[in-house]
């Protein structure tokens, strides 16, 4: 349930009839052919509509409406439609606006002009000026590749990086998170509009109380030993657990249990838990570690109930198409010696997986102890105040720094100054969502398809 990132494609190619079927009918083999390569790797399913006429190309406005029915019937998460020739761009606006989705618009570049003065083959790039204001007239957002040929490199990254897009752009309407129990009394600044989370948004908060993940992790105990006795020996495996007794490593199996077990039943995406009494009070235990832990097994959580940083975190998996695990991180401290880095760190709950030194790995009071990995790490926060929001996205490398304890890795970016400025006059706290790797252009086309958010790139 927890990472599953399957995109449903619509291949929905065009042509128009005035020129030679013949290149039209070869674009469409050759591109078709080119995808399925492309994205062989990947967990994505193509739906054609090779059923709707001899050719499997949409031409006629009569036969929109048979490819939106079987589209949705198949429920794609978005649409391709190529140009084979000029294309129709009657067909492509209205698709594009009955279906709603990320759309992506490309052709393949035209060959030279016959000898002779003959009729040009395709006028392809013509027509992909036509469609793409036709989509403009009717209001639809859409991603475009630039014309180039089938085989290059640029087609290749721009259909790849429209199937990451796509992934965010589903996880995040689909959202529901899952609160246990209440904000921090003193932290005002993960405060949330829950109700303009759902109204602008349709992302859902679903509140769990603190009675019901302590009744449950109590039945997981008396219940489930063999469960709890399980995943203590798989965290053993990979961590040195040497300082933790045993009746709390089984408390924090089986609360890892509870979680896992909660988010099936709501039906949650990601959750935002509350860390600093709930679990110290009823099981004399800290969920930092458990959180982390969570994450690696494909359960976002994010601490001290920060909603908007559990579906930034959300967002991020979902660019990753699943394949990197997000950590939500305090902007800590200045580096002391290098001008353009920062502290991201917590008191544990960074995922084990991403260790720097993985035989360094430790869980002291409840906490993980260990550095993470450096290179490219993508920062981003959803956030809004007042009615309006934006995605604040932007990316570092990691860096050698001081040592400290919990979890951290030093960020140094291209100038901090601007950075900080950045969240200072927000609307953004001291909590990121980080993910190894730059997917500042996926997070900032994906901000295309959402309505109400603004892309914030220092």
């Amino acid at each position: 349930m927890f990472n599953s990132y399957k995109i449903v494609l619509g291949f929905a190619p065009t042509r128009r009839r005035m020129y030679d079927v013949a290149y039209a009918l070869e674009n469409r083999k050759k591109i078709k052919e080119r995808i399925e390569s492309i994205l062989s790797g990947l967990d994505v399913e193509i739906v054609d509509i090779d059923w709707l006429n001899e050719e499997g190309l949409l031409i006629d406005i009569e036969d929109v409406r048979k490819v939106e029915e079987h589209f949705k019937q198949k429920k794609v998460d978005a649409v391709f439609m190529p140009h084979c020739n000029f294309g129709s761009e009657e067909v492509v606006g209205k698709l594009g606006k009955v279906m709603g989705k990320p759309f992506l618009l490309w052709g393949p570049r035209d060959e030279a002009p016959p000898a002779e003065r003959g009729i040009r083959q395709t006028d392809t790039q013509c027509g992909l000026f036509a469609s793409s204001k036709a989509l403009l007239r009717y209001g639809v957002p859409f991603t475009y590749i630039e014309n180039c040929w089938i085989d290059d490199k640029a087609f290749e990254q721009g259909l790849l990086d429209f199937i990451r897009v796509a992934s965010v752009v589903k996880a995040f309407r689909n959202l529901r998170i899952g609160q246990v129990s209440v904000r921090p009394k003193p932290f005002l600044s993960v405060i949330v509009n829950e109700s303009e989370l759902l109204e602008k948004f349709g992302i859902e908060v679903v509140p769990i109380t603190g009675v019901e993940i302590i009744g449950k992790t109590n039945e997981i105990l008396s219940g489930r030993v063999d469960e709890v006795k399980a995943l203590v020996a798989d965290i053993k495996g990979k961590i040195d657990c040497s300082a933790m007794d045993d009746d709390s490593m089984d408390k924090i199996a089986a609360l890892e249990l509870a979680f896992m077990d909660l988010a099936r039943e709501h039906e949650c995406s990601a959750m935002a838990s509350e860390c600093w009494r709930t679990f110290g009070q009823a099981f004399k235990i800290r969920p930092c570690f458990v959180f982390g832990d969570l994450i690696d097994r494909g359960l976002m959580v994010s601490c001290e109930t920060d909603i908007n940083g559990a579906v930034t975190m959300a967002m991020l998996k979902a660019a990753s198409l699943g394949k990197t695990p997000p950590f939500l991180a305090d902007l800590t401290i200045r580096h002391p010696e290098n001008e353009n880095a920062e502290l991201l760190w917590h008191c544990g709950p960074f995922p084990q997986s991403l260790a720097k030194y993985p035989e360094q790995r430790e869980l002291i009071r409840f906490t993980g102890f260990w550095e993470l990995k450096g290179g490219d790490i993508t920062v981003a926060r959803f956030d809004g105040c007042r009615g309006k929001y934006s995605l604040f996205a932007g990316v570092g490398k990691g860096v050698d720094g001081p040592s400290t304890n919990g979890n951290y890795v030093w960020l140094e970016v291209d100038d901090w100054v601007k950075w900080e400025k950045k969240f200072i006059y927000g609307p953004y706290i001291h909590h990121v969502a980080c993910i190894h790797g730059n997917y500042i252009p996926i997070m900032e086309e994906a901000c295309r398809y959402i309505e109400d958010v603004e892309i914030d790139i220092p």
